[in-house]
């Protein structure tokens, strides 16, 4: 019984499990590990032959997305700048050099720089070939 409690004990306290082993040379940190995105719905992969696609954005000071939708999940990181991004219900999210996010999937948003720097943006679409990932807002 000690040795199954050791055991068990032993289980319990082994370090997050990272897609690389841990050494003094290499350090995995998790940044973002999410079921929903931050409006709180849940992601769901589309069917169909998987493709990942990575943009790096970049937004000048003062600078605006428009108002558009991502079919598909995708994460984004801040990597310079400051960025506000507003759903059409006025939920907010205001994010820094650092911060990362699941996107909204299927809602429209708008995507703002609010700092005096250029914002750029590391994003990944997780999509199916051939499947668009943005759509902009059609004119009224």
């Amino acid at each position: 019984m000690k040795q199954f409690a050791a055991a068990l004990l032993a289980t319990l306290l082994l370090p997050q499990a990272y897609a690389l082993d841990q050494t003094a040379a290499v350090k995995a940190t998790t940044v973002l590990k999410a079921t929903n995105s931050w409006d709180g719905k849940p992601l769901v992969y589309p069917q169909g032959q998987a493709q990942v696609t990575g943009l790096l954005i970049e937004i000048a000071p003062g600078g605006e997305t428009g108002w558009h939708l991502h079919t598909v999940p995708s994460f984004a990181m801040v990597i310079e700048g400051n960025l506000e991004v507003q759903l059409k219900d006025g939920s907010v999210n205001r994010l820094k050099a650092g911060d990362m996010l699941a996107e909204v999937v299927n809602t429209l948003h708008n995507g703002r720089n609010v700092g005096t720097g250029p914002v750029k943006l590391a994003v990944f679409y997780t999509g199916a070939t051939d499947s668009k990932l943005t759509v902009m807002e059609a004119a009224k």
